[in-house]
């Protein structure tokens, strides 16, 4: 499986071309909405997972492949948490040196307290990190993290690591319908924002399935409610849709197998993509690799979705 994929559509970096430089589900935080499933492992180690040299061969292979104006942001972005891989401040330098491309990193940002975490991240052009409560009640039923992190610790990595960063700084926040979509909730975590002072705060809803089949997204009452309360820096972000992009790959079903690893597809978007580079057999090969054990239907308010079979549910 190739560490770098896509591009595939972003819905605020345009056409992302990805790298993931952690294993699959290799986290330090289990969410009850991630799109992925339940994580496992559960971990806090920072390693070298993905050899960096590795990494940064596939980033020029694809690069060489693509035409020019295919891509817009180059996009770390793991199907586990990203700051757990070792080398990543050494691999976006690397990545700049390759390219023009900005370079976006999508974090939890659970491990921005620890001050090589935050050099590490220096050189992006954008770092997108979550916060979805400012309670320890709601961190710890959402976010579900590992023992040893605490809230105080992820606030205080975002606070310092603002001071310290000159990039954009987007913020992202899910909203989960009667969790921590009410008043006094979304009060608290204005507040906490404030303390923080992002650029942007971008509202995000969880309509891929969830890793428990009780999430919901919240309402639009909800979400306008959440953008007023959070004020002018907010931004709803609406859902991407439609077609990957597999070109520059020989073997469509591996391209494949590397973008649901880290995105669950609609089947229609994904029978899309496939029709494209396969026009007789898109149905087909979803069936060859279901019955290989590689990939799995997930149904998620009353639609049909594809993701990796590792993905627990």
């Amino acid at each position: 499986m190739k560490t770098v994929f896509g591009p595939v559509p972003s819905r605020r970096l345009g056409n992302s071309l990805g790298i993931d430089p952690v294993p699959f589900k290799t986290c330090n935080w289990n969410c009850v909405y991630c799109q992925l499933g339940r994580t496992s492992p559960f971990t806090l180690e920072r390693r070298e997972y993905v050899p960096r040299v590795q990494i940064l061969e596939q980033l020029q292979e694809a690069i060489a492949a693509l035409p020019p104006g295919a891509v817009d942001w180059v996009t770390f972005v793991g199907s586990g948490e990203t700051t757990l891989h070792s080398e990543l401040g050494w691999l976006i330098n690397a990545v700049k040196q390759e390219t023009e491309l900005p370079v976006a990193v999508i974090t939890n940002g659970a491990l921005l307290h620890l001050p090589q975490v935050r050099r590490d991240l220096l050189a992006a052009d954008a770092v997108l990190p979550s916060l979805d409560a400012a309670s320890e009640r709601l961190y710890r039923k959402i976010n579900r993290p590992h023992a040893s992190l605490r809230l105080p610790q992820l606030l205080q990595g975002l606070r310092d690591f603002r001071a310290e960063y000159g990039g954009q700084l987007w913020v992202e926040v899910m909203l989960i319908k009667g969790i921590n979509d009410g008043l006094r909730d979304l009060q608290a975590l204005s507040a906490a924002l404030e303390t923080i002072s992002p650029d942007e705060v971008h509202l995000l809803l969880p309509t891929r399935p969830p890793a428990e089949p009780w999430v919901e997204p919240a309402s639009e009452e909800a979400l306008q409610r959440a953008q007023f309360l959070l004020g002018r820096r907010a931004r709803i972000i609406a859902e991407t849709g439609g077609a990957f992009s597999l070109s520059g790959d020989s073997d469509v079903a591996e391209a494949l197998i590397d973008i649901l690893t880290r995105h669950p597809m609609r089947e229609k978007d994904l029978l899309a993509t496939l029709t494209k580079w396969t026009a007789e057999e898109g149905a087909a090969l979803l069936g060859r690799l279901q019955d290989q054990g590689r990939i799995q239907p997930v149904s998620r308010r009353g639609e049909r979705f594809w993701s990796i079979a590792q993905g627990r549910y």
